[in-house]
């Protein structure tokens, strides 16, 4: 054997032959690779996020204990109530010289309002200027309304007085001149056991005896009104105070969100806009029916907020939010779920909750008997926003605001 033949052979390396079977394969390894990755990426940014999501579903209080309630179907936004966007030829007046004039009163041209800082405020000749305050600052803010004070409801008595109720230091009567401030009933003395924690709305009879108010909760401040709504909290009162006798007694209790009150043209029952409800109570003053309750309007198409006289014998009532058909309303999506309640209140604040509600205003106008007489909507707000009241005076609605800087003025004639 020669040394040649001791040797190993080598093979010459055979060059290799890409096919289109190769490169699939190369393909599929190269994406499951890719998937692999993208699953472990997923995977880790989803735990990363559901379980400090879920510590925070256990561990995290919710503010409210919300109570289940149920609505039937919302009426159709047809007849007097069919879309419109009659609100938009309002105009703005004072714009940007005031904040929440919640409710509003008139002594011939003089208006007066109350505001989000605490001030009763007189309007005369185009020119605002202060006429009290009930409590005292600092204010502007949410937390600096218990000592600020809230000035809601408002109402011109028998003598040309003013008769104010403060959410948080209760009803007094002012002198329309000179601003001199008297207390009626304050809300720092228990009325049957229970607080007059956020007072809210009044209506007097015409030789100004009787004054009837809302307590809308002996629990929630106005300050957390989003979590009385989303709390459903049946306890809300109306009362009645006698200004002779100075005795206040509770007329109806167990209402959730009791808002704004009337009393009839004839004074013989009081409509009591219980909010969370979206209905109109009817409790009787005088009469035969004296003492007894019954609903007025039912299964309204928003939800109410004050109600006031309207020329034409009936009522004006203004909507603080509306419960759309066709459309979503997420108050009755809601009303069965409270465990969602409690979700969304532990994640999100009162604040934030309250900017998913859509900006849609509504007045309605009802009949002295309840039905629907006609109504007026801006349903994006480009004009009319967060309304709370419809004053009636010479021929013009002005619409007050629980939060807007301006006061609306709607010429009837136009609309």
């Amino acid at each position: 054997m020669n040394e040649a033949d001791g040797l190993r052979q080598r093979r010459p390396a055979r060059p290799q032959v890409l096919t289109e079977d190769n490169a699939a394969q190369a393909g599929k390894e190269s994406s499951t690779y890719s998937n692999r990755i993208f699953r472990v990426t997923f995977m880790t940014l989803a735990v990363s996020l559901i379980i400090p999501l879920f510590g925070a579903l256990i561990f995290l209080d919710c503010p409210i204990d919300p109570q289940p309630i149920s609505f039937k179907e919302p009426p159709l936004l047809t007849g007097p109530l069919e879309q419109n966007v009659k609100l938009r030829q309002a105009e703005k007046l004072f714009e940007n010289q005031l904040v929440g004039p919640e409710s509003i009163a008139n002594i011939g041209d003089v208006l007066f309002t109350g505001t989000a800082d605490g001030k009763i405020l007189r309007i005369e000749n185009g020119k605002i200027s202060t006429l009290a305050r009930l409590g005292h600052g600092p204010c502007g803010t949410r937390e600096d309304e218990p000592t600020c004070g809230r000035p809601l409801g408002i109402r011109i008595g028998p003598n040309n007085t003013l008769f104010v109720v403060d959410a948080y230091y209760g009803l007094f009567e002012i002198n329309p001149i000179s601003g001199a401030v008297r207390p009626l009933v304050s809300s720092k003395i228990p009325i049957e056991g229970k607080n007059l924690s956020f007072v809210n709305d009044l209506t007097m009879t015409r030789d100004g005896r009787k004054i009837y108010f809302t307590d809308s909760s002996s629990k929630w401040q106005r300050k957390d009104y989003p979590l009385l709504i989303m709390e459903a909290a049946d306890d809300g009162r109306l009362l009645e105070y006698d200004t002779v006798t100075k005795e206040v007694k509770v007329l109806m209790e167990g209402l959730r969100f009791p808002n704004g009150v009337q009393l009839s043209p004839a004074e013989d029952f009081v409509l009591v806009a219980e909010t969370t409800m979206a209905r109109i109570r009817r409790y009787y003053v005088s009469g035969l029916m004296q003492g007894g309750e019954d609903l007025f309007v039912d299964n309204m198409p928003g939800f109410p907020d004050n109600i006031r006289l309207s020329s034409s014998g009936g009522y004006w009532v203004a909507t603080s939010a509306v419960r759309a058909n066709p459309g979503f309303s997420m108050m009755d999506f809601l009303s069965e779920k409270p465990w969602i309640k409690r979700i969304i209140l532990k994640l999100l604040s009162q604040e934030t909750v309250i900017k998913f509600v859509p900006k849609y205003s509504l007045v309605i106008e009802l009949s002295n008997t309840g039905s629907y007489r006609r109504s007026f909507h801006d349903p994006d707000g480009m004009v009319a926003t967060y309304v709370s009241e419809a004053h009636e005076y010479n021929g013009h609605l002005y619409l007050g605001s629980f939060r807007s800087p301006f006061i609306c003025k709607l010429d009837l004639k136009d609309v």
